[in-house]
């Protein structure tokens, strides 16, 4: 029997070794901080609090973990301190909403980072973008909105996020029926507006929807009527798919690729950050992910935990950014459209 195999063994083990070691030994005593690029008490703010109360334990040398907040501009006053401010050096973990990164595919002014470079630790919730109406506009089911005579009115928070990016997309490529009502300071006051009658609805993701609007939705007050997922999300098994009304195939892979909201919630750390302290944050990220304190913690805190690994995101984000010509000109075109 050949020793090589044992031998690539011993030596994997004593490279890990080492890395584990040096890890320990740079992070011992040190703070690693995590910023929000949100205010607190909303789902970043929440995330990370809870993140940061288990993941010290999953880092060798056990470094304090403490969150900032860094609200502005949808986190992009964040991002650009990630970028610009930030040392690369493994002690600062951006969290911001991964539609952010449509701005650097459509060119936007302001954005100091280059998404394609920060190196991408994990994110909590694999998350699912879908629509929610309440009983009361009638829009119970796609066929009825599909068949509605006038534009169905959903509210949006602004350009390039998700609760805006999904409806365009669903009417460029679906031709629903729909009317962006902009302007709203959150999804809260995107759910009132709606429950008072001023909105039909709104598209946003399911991990929002979900703890915001549980009551609601168990009474059917609020019907949940479309979802854009390749397979159904386990919590909506019967709601229908957004690929199901697609007609070709360039759509469907539209419909796929133009999705962000599996990042929502994206944690990340500066460009050029040394790649063992990058896979020392992955590990200890994903470690959290499984820890049976931290789920239990986090379903107290009301937040979903299905999470997707560092190298997954960064593959979601390179896939995105480097779309052949005519896919990133479509996109640019829905994105920008008024």
């Amino acid at each position: 029997m050949s020793p090589w195999p044992l031998i690539f063994a011993v030596i994997g083990t004593l490279v890990t070794n080492a890395t584990i070691s040096a890890q320990e030994e740079f992070y011992k005593g040190k703070i690693v901080r995590i910023v929000a690029g949100a205010s607190a008490g909303g789902g970043l703010d929440t995330y990370s609090r809870t993140i940061a109360r288990h993941m010290r334990k999953y880092i060798p040398g056990n470094p304090t973990i403490v969150v900032e907040n860094m609200p502005g501009a949808g986190g992009l006053i964040m991002v650009n301190h990630l970028a610009k401010v930030a040392k690369p050096d493994g002690l600062t973990i951006g969290n911001f909403i991964g539609d952010l990164i449509g701005l650097q595919l459509l060119g936007r002014p302001g954005v100091e980072a280059d998404f394609l470079k920060l190196g991408y630790v994990g994110v909590p919730l694999r998350d699912t973008a879908a629509c929610a109406f309440t009983k009361a506009s009638g829009i119970t089911s796609v066929e009825k909105w599909l068949a509605a005579k006038a534009p169905v009115k959903l509210g949006s928070t602004g350009p390039m996020t998700g609760i805006d990016n999904t409806p365009r997309i669903l009417k460029a490529l679906l031709g629903l029926p729909i009317q962006i009502v902009a302007g709203y300071k959150g999804t809260s006051e995107i759910r009132l507006a709606a429950e008072s009658g001023e909105l039909a609805g709104a598209c946003w993701v399911w991990g929002s929807i979900k703890p915001g609007w549980r009551n609601a939705i168990q009474s059917g007050d609020v019907v949940v009527v479309l979802q854009n997922r390749p397979q159904p999300h386990p919590d909506l098994p019967h709601v229908p798919l957004a690929a199901d009304l697609a007609k070709t195939r360039e759509v469907r892979e539209l419909l796929h690729i133009s999705d962000l909201s599996p990042i929502s919630f994206t944690y990340a750390i500066a460009a050029g950050s040394p790649a063992d302290r990058l896979q020392t944050l992955r590990r200890g990220f994903m470690d959290t992910m499984k820890d049976a304190e931290f789920l239990a913690d986090a379903e107290k805190s009301k937040v979903l935990i299905d999470p997707m690994a560092g190298d997954e995101v960064e593959k979601t984000v390179n896939r995105f950014l480097r779309l052949e010509p005519a896919m990133a000109t479509k996109l640019k075109e829905i994105f920008s459209a008024q």
